[in-house]
């Protein structure tokens, strides 16, 4: 049903509206965005939740857990969340089953889920007897995960892009040195962002002329618990003393983007992070296969170098790549020591008659 064939109050409107700020708060990857907010009768909002990232408790869970560290029930009330609540089992259990137990009453949500997965959580609860109605602010759900719902339409995983650069958008200088452009403190949060995905890739010519390890490293540089598959792309081979090799390492000998994205989703991979060079950064944002960018900016100028972006396939200011700041997901300024974070999403990617591997 749409919203259309349903009668929202004004406090289910305000507690939706809540929601989605809500759901910012978590991180951009394998999982949508999503908040939640429980009412009471009186329509006071009296818990909330958002999801933090795979592994963390879903909004809904999150929500109903903060009820009872507030000593309030939840049975009768109304859940407001901005995506269906999922019935499956994944490395949570069933966000209906949560709901049930609860006791709660009504659901109210925003966007069907469209992960054939996770879909029929509306259904569910409705069999079981709960009042459920959706399409609530569907458009911004929706547009809040635009990205990943892209991602998993094409059944490839959410892309984030990483880059350092100096102030004039060089990521070395004109002999090649690029180690460091950013200070430690940018450095470490590169390294948490390599926590949270499940694959970091790089192509062959980063690994010839830097040897990176690619592993996700606490601030005492000991390994993280959580590490990443490291992903190598492009048809030159591979050392066998290179830093990156052992268990836990691909080489995907391909030069196309798409295709090495489908090979990692059949390899169970959701969320993958692009650290380059500069020419894969490029060959990805050409194809639109960026969702998100975190661009490091060291307070320094290089004069010439070797510029952070290249192949973008842009000769004149209408096929530009345009990009926004995004506050969902991650702030989208920070500043690291002397160096700033950008976090932003695409808005307009370059003609589809100049993408490649598509």
């Amino acid at each position: 049903m749409g919203a259309a064939d349903h009668v929202f109050t004004a406090h289910e409107m305000m507690a939706m509206e809540h929601a989605l700020v809500l759901a910012g708060q978590g991180v951009r990857g394998a999982n949508p965005l999503v908040g939640a907010v429980i009412i009471d009768d009186d329509g006071a909002m009296v818990a909330t939740g958002a999801h933090l990232g795979a592994g963390t408790d879903h909004a809904e869970v999150a929500a109903l857990k903060s009820a009872v560290l507030q000593g309030v029930d939840p049975a009768g009330c109304t859940m407001v969340v901005t995506l269906e609540p999922c019935n499956h089992t994944g490395r949570t259990g069933p966000c209906t089953e949560a709901i049930l137990a609860a006791g709660i009453t009504r659901v109210v949500y925003a966007a069907s889920d469209p992960n054939p997965d996770a879909a029929g959580g509306a259904r569910v609860l409705a069999g079981r007897g709960i009042e459920v109605a959706g399409g609530l602010l569907a458009d911004a759900a929706t547009e809040l995960n635009r990205r990943w719902l892209a991602a998993l339409q094409d059944q490839r995983p959410f892309v984030t892009v990483k880059v350092a650069q100096s102030l004039d958008a060089q990521s070395a200088a004109a002999d090649g040195s690029s180690q460091w452009i950013t200070g430690p403190h940018a450095r470490a949060d590169g390294h948490t962002i390599r926590t949270r995905v499940d694959a970091v890739l790089v192509g062959t010519g980063t690994i010839l002329t830097d040897d990176p390890r690619l592993t996700a490293r606490a601030l005492d540089g000991s390994d993280a618990d959580r590490q990443p598959l490291r992903v190598a792309v492009g048809l030159r081979p591979i050392p066998e003393e290179a830093a990156m090799r052992g268990n836990g390492f691909v080489h995907l000998q391909t030069h196309d983007p798409a295709a090495a994205l489908t090979e990692l989703y059949r390899r169970g991979v959701r969320h993958v992070l692009v650290e380059g060079g500069p020419q894969l950064v490029g060959v990805f944002l050409m194809a639109d296969l960026a969702d998100e960018l975190f661009a490091y900016v060291a307070p320094m100028l290089l004069g010439a170098g070797v510029p952070a972006f290249q192949r973008l396939g842009v000769a004149t200011l209408t096929d530009a790549h345009v990009w926004r700041l995004d506050p969902d997901g991650a702030a989208s300024v920070t500043q690291l020591g002397d160096d700033v974070r950008l976090h932003l999403k695409p808005i307009a990617p370059a003609p589809a008659s100049m993408k490649k591997g598509r």
